[in-house]
């Protein structure tokens, strides 16, 4: 045989291989939504609020599968999802909410599917629509727990603007300077809302434990376990820097003297998380094609589209979608992934847990006394 014409058959297997190939998943498709509509109802349970506008998206896509919503707080929900598991009526089919709450609820818990067993369409299978040029999951295997928001995170620290000057910091470093001593207030550690910054400086090799015991041993810091009466401390001018005022930013709404640093520049970067945003598939679903066609059709341009143009479904500024291929003009600017800056993703549950570093921070403030 002529060595072009070896070329040519070789070109023909391979075109006729991936047009079956794309038979196969259309023919998969087809029986999937088909089995859907004859279910005629999937159950979502979501934990936040303010999903409608998103879901009557869905609805208009597939009229005839009828979808019910169950909002409330995460952890409820996935103890709810147990207990339901457990007396054996499973309700769920598909749950979307924290990562933690998957993972440590409901993935060790055993109640979860393969979700990766139920991606089908191939815009959803293509790694190259996704940020970092992958799936994320949030489980060890991979298989159950599907990270689908990547949101650039503050840094926690806000400033009096009569007292601080912005631009004279370039670092985390900077912070920790010996002018600063005795004019921090934070949050205390051992309450909730600062865990992820936490683990951001302990994680990030460019700030590290080094940071964390300067920040907590020499710095003569303050705690106040109340984000209000802090943040009030630091618009009165009793403080110059806060770590976790959460509430500065609504104190700044009212006109008040302070602001959040924009960290986004800084030396070392910011840190992305999964802000709420993970989906899985619960064990014996009892709407398991419809479930498929919902997580399909969320995970595609259209849904991910959809996610990011209704900021309410999280009460919050509209959340990242890790699918690359569609708009983010719509999103505010601290939202954006911008090309060139630093990022640590701690989405990964392993780098979420703040024990370690609570742990470290205990020690720091046995030794001074605070």
């Amino acid at each position: 045989m002529k060595p072009y014409l070896g070329g040519l058959l070789c070109a023909v297997v391979i075109l006729l291989a991936a047009v079956g190939a794309h038979a196969a998943d259309t023919s998969e498709w087809d029986r999937i939504v088909a089995g859907a509509k004859k279910e005629a109802r999937v159950n979502l349970y979501v934990g936040r609020y303010g999903t409608e506008p998103l879901l009557t998206e869905f609805r208009r896509e597939y009229p005839e599968i009828q979808i019910t919503s169950v909002n409330g707080q995460g952890s409820q929900l996935g103890a709810r999802i147990m207990t339901e598991a457990r007396a054996g009526k499973v309700i769920a089919d598909v749950f979307s909410g924290g990562a933690t709450t998957n993972y440590n609820i409901l993935y060790r818990g055993k109640a979860l599917d393969s979700i990766k067993a139920a991606l089908v369409l191939p815009e959803v299978l293509d790694v190259s629509k996704w940020y970092g040029g992958a799936h994320f999951y949030a489980d060890p295997e991979g298989t159950s727990v599907f990270v689908y928001i990547a949101n650039p995170s503050s840094s926690g620290l806000y400033y009096n603007t009569t007292l601080v000057n912005p631009k004279e910091f370039k670092s985390y470093w900077d912070v920790v300077k010996p002018r600063w001593k005795g004019k921090i207030v934070s949050q205390d550690p051992s309450g909730n809302g600062i865990g992820p910054p936490l683990v951001f400086f302990y994680k990030n090799p460019e700030i590290g434990p080094e940071f964390i015991k300067r920040l907590f041993g020499a710095m003569d810091m303050t705690f106040g376990r109340d984000r209000r009466q802090i943040s009030d401390w630091l618009a009165s001018g009793k403080f110059s820097i806060c770590l976790g005022c959460r509430e500065a930013i609504k104190a700044k709404e009212q006109g008040l003297p302070v602001d959040e640093f924009g960290t986004e520049d800084w030396k070392e970067g910011v840190y992305i998380t999964s802000g709420g945003g993970s989906l899985s598939l619960i064990k014996g679903a009892p709407h398991p094609n419809a479930a498929r066609v919902f997580i399909n059709w969320f995970l595609s341009r259209k849904g991910q589209t959809a996610l990011q143009k209704y900021p309410d479904l999280y009460g919050e500024a509209a959340p990242n979608s890790r699918r690359i291929d569609i708009p983010k003009d719509g999103l505010p600017p601290e939202s954006r992934i911008v090309k060139g800056r630093k990022y640590l993703d701690i989405s990964d549950i392993e780098l979420q847990d703040a024990a370690p570093v609570l742990k470290f921070i205990k020690e720091i403030q046995a030794g001074t006394g605070k």
